[in-house]
C-alpha cells in the first residue's frame, strides 16, 4: 500500500490532537489514539465508549466501512441536513469520512477534524452529481427533523448564517416543512421547563426573513424561526465538550430509539454525575412524559465536560410536544419495563430507580414536584405561550392518561 492511498485526518480535543482517522483502500476507516494522549494521565475525556469497565482508556479498535465509529457517525447530521450539506459538498452522504472531512470544523461540543499535513480536497470525493464543493460546504452539523444551522449575532441584533466553516455560538431551527409551527412548539415547552426549573439555554422566536445569508435552496418558510444558544460555545468562543448518549452507547444514528433504555442513561448519571443530575434527570424524563414527547430518543440526552474531564447532564434541549403531529402512545425509549405514557406510574420510576441504582426517595420526591410545578405553570401561561389550540387540546387529553399526572 502507498501513502497515496491512504488518506488522513487530524482528531482534535480542544484545539489539541488526541487521535488520527486514517482512509485505507476499500472505503474503510482505522481511528488511533496518538502517543501522547494515550500517555496523558490528565487527559481530557472524549468520550464514556472510549473507556472500558476499569475505567482504562480503550486503544485498540476495529476498522470500519463506509462507516465511521459510532462516536465520530454521530458528529454528523442526519435526515435532511444531511442531504442538504452532503449535496452542497459534493459529497456522497453515504461515505462518512469525507463528510465528517467537509463538516469538521464546526462539530457538537469541542472535537474538531482537518486533514493531516495541510491534505487538499480530493477529486475523488467530489461524487454527487451537481455538487457545490467542499468549500462551499456549511460546517454545521446537529442532526433533526428540521433544519438546523450554526448562527452569529449581528451587530444589529439579527442572526447571520456562517458558510465557510465560521462556529456560531447559536442553534437555528426553522420551520418545518411537514409540520404546523414546530418552533412554536418548542420554544413554548422549552419556556415551561425552564418555569418549572430546568437548565434550559437562551432561545428566542424570530422571523425568518431577518436571518442573514440563510442558504440557497431552502424554499419559502411559513412561521418563525427558533434560535437557541448552544451550550458547547462560550462567550469568548471556548468549545465545550458534549457527547450524547448515542455515543455514550456506541449506537449508531439510526438505532438511537433502540440498544438502550431511560433506565440505562439514569444509571450512568448516576455513576458519573451529582444529585443535581439525578434530579434533573428525571425532572425532564416526567416533564417529557407530560407533554407527549415522543421523541426523547438517546440523541436528545446529552453529557458535558465543563471541567474537561467530569461529566454532568448538559443543558435541555429538543422538548417539544409531538404528539398534536403524530399521534403515539409510547415514549421514545423504555423507561424500566414499559415506553407506554399510561403505564408511567411512580410504581414504574421506582422501579427505574432500583435498577439504575438511584436514591429512591430523591426519584420520587423530584417527579411529584415536577407533575406540581408543571400544573402550576401549564394552567398560567398556556394561553400566553404561541401555542395552537390543537397542541393545546393534546396534551391536555393526553394528561387523562397518564397514571403520574392523576
Amino acid at each position: 500500500m502507498t501513502m497515496a492511498e491512504v488518506r488522513v485526518l487530524d482528531v482534535l480535543l480542544h484545539g489539541a490532537r488526541i487521535g488520527t482517522l486514517a482512509q485505507v483502500p476499500g472505503d474503510r476507516t482505522l481511528f488511533a489514539f496518538v502517543e501522547d494522549y494515550v500517555a496523558d494521565e490528565h487527559r481530557p475525556i472524549l468520550g464514556l465508549s472510549f473507556k472500558d469497565r476499569l475505567g482504562d482508556l480503550i486503544t485498540t479498535f476495529r476498522p470500519t466501512r463506509t462507516r465511521l465509529l459510532p462516536f465520530f457517525s454521530n458528529l454528523l447530521p442526519e435526515g435532511h441536513m444531511r442531504s442538504y450539506l452532503a449535496e452542497r459538498a459534493g459529497v456522497n452522504e453515504k461515505r462518512e469520512f469525507f463528510l465528517l472531512w467537509a463538516l469538521g470544523s464546526d462539530l457538537p461540543g469541542a472535537v474538531t477534524v482537518m486533514p493531516a499535513s495541510g491534505e487538499s480536497w480530493p477529486l475523488d470525493a467530489h461524487d454527487q452529481p451537481g455538487g457545490h464543493g467542499h468549500g462551499n460546504a456549511l460546517r454545521f452539523s446537529l442532526a433533526g427533523v428540521q433544519l438546523k444551522f450554526s448562527a452569529v449575532k449581528a451587530a444589529g441584533g439579527g442572526l447571520t448564517i456562517p458558510v465557510r466553516g465560521v462556529g456560531g455560538s447559536w442553534i437555528v431551527k426553522l420551520p418545518s416543512r411537514e409540520f404546523e409551527r414546530v418552533p412554536e412548539n418548542e420554544y413554548s415547552m422549552m419556556t415551561l421547563a425552564r418555569l418549572i426549573g430546568m437548565d434550559v439555554p437562551a432561545l428566542r422566536l424570530i422571523d425568518p426573513d431577518v436571518i442573514g445569508n440563510l442558504p440557497e435552496g431552502i424554499g419559502a418558510l411559513n412561521g418563525q424561526a427558533l434560535a437557541i444558544e448552544r451550550f458547547d460555545r462560550l462567550g469568548d468562543g471556548t468549545l465545550v465538550h458534549v457527547e450524547d448518549f448515542a455515543q455514550v452507547f456506541g449506537v449508531y444514528p439510526e438505532n438511537k430509539y433502540r440498544k438502550a433504555s431511560a433506565g440505562n442513561i439514569a444509571n450512568v448519571i448516576g455513576t458519573e454525575g451529582s444529585d443535581a443530575d439525578i434530579a434533573e434527570f428525571i425532572r425532564r424524563l416526567t416533564y417529557n412524559v407530560l407533554i407527549g414527547n415522543a421523541d426523547a430518543h438517546l440523541k436528545n440526552w446529552s453529557l458535558v465536560y465543563p471541567d474537561r474531564r467530569t461529566a454532568a447532564l448538559a443543558p435541555a434541549y429538543d422538548l417539544v410536544s409531538t404528539i398534536p403531529y403524530i399521534a403515539d402512545d409510547k415514549a421514545a425509549l423504555n423507561f424500566s419495563r414499559t415506553r407506554r405514557f399510561d403505564q408511567f406510574s411512580e410504581d414504574e420510576l421506582s422501579h427505574l430507580a432500583a435498577k439504575a441504582r438511584l436514591p429512591g426517595r430523591l426519584v420520587l420526591d423530584t417527579a411529584r414536584e415536577t407533575v406540581a410545578l408543571f400544573y402550576q405553570y401549564w394552567n398560567s401561561e398556556k394561553d400566553h405561550l404561541p401555542l395552537v389550540n390543537a397542541v393545546i387540546d393534546a396534551v391536555e387529553e393526553h394528561l387523562k392518561t397518564v397514571p403520574i399526572a392523576r
